[in-house]
């Protein structure tokens, strides 16, 4: 490294604990309720047990598209989606099907600059800086792994 190169940012690394069963099972409660803007109950299909799983997810629009997107990285509940290849969101008691497809470091670089934007307690698991360029976010999609969302009507309640 030289002297104009600034040191790389550290990154948080996602751990599963109490405290975070606990904040989940408060964001459940209030995505349910509709009071945590952008906030969505995800509902996977277990790749193992085929029994249904949530977890709070934050959903953004980008480009005319919705799209998902794993701030912790390749955790259970994408390894689901990838698996099943579909997934429910629900808020305020509605719940939507979508299929969902993975997409390209190309494709999920300016997805993952606007996920950043909005959710702001994500920030710290990314080393691109929020308002950064997205080719900054693109070197770190395989980190972040994002899906393009494509309702599926016939199934939506």
């Amino acid at each position: 490294m030289n002297a104009d190169t600034p040191p790389e940012r550290p990154v948080r690394r996602y751990r599963r604990g109490r405290a975070h069963r606990l904040e989940n099972a408060v964001m459940i409660a209030l995505v349910r309720l509709g009071v945590v803007p952008h906030s969505y109950l995800l509902t996977t299909r277990g790749r193992r047990t085929g029994r249904s799983r949530s977890n709070p997810v934050t959903v953004v629009e980008h480009d005319g598209h919705r799209w998902l997107v794993a701030p912790y990285g390749p955790v259970s509940w994408v390894r689901n989606a990838r698996a099943a290849g579909d997934v429910s969101l629900t808020r305020r008691f509605t719940t939507r099907h979508y299929t969902v497809e993975e997409v390209s470091a190309r494709d999920a670089g300016p997805v993952l600059a606007r996920y950043v934007a909005v959710a702001s307690a994500t920030r710290s698991y990314f080393r691109a800086d929020p308002g950064g360029p997205a080719a900054e976010f693109e070197e770190e999609a395989g980190l972040h792994p994002v899906f393009r969302l494509t309702e599926d009507p016939g199934r939506s309640r």
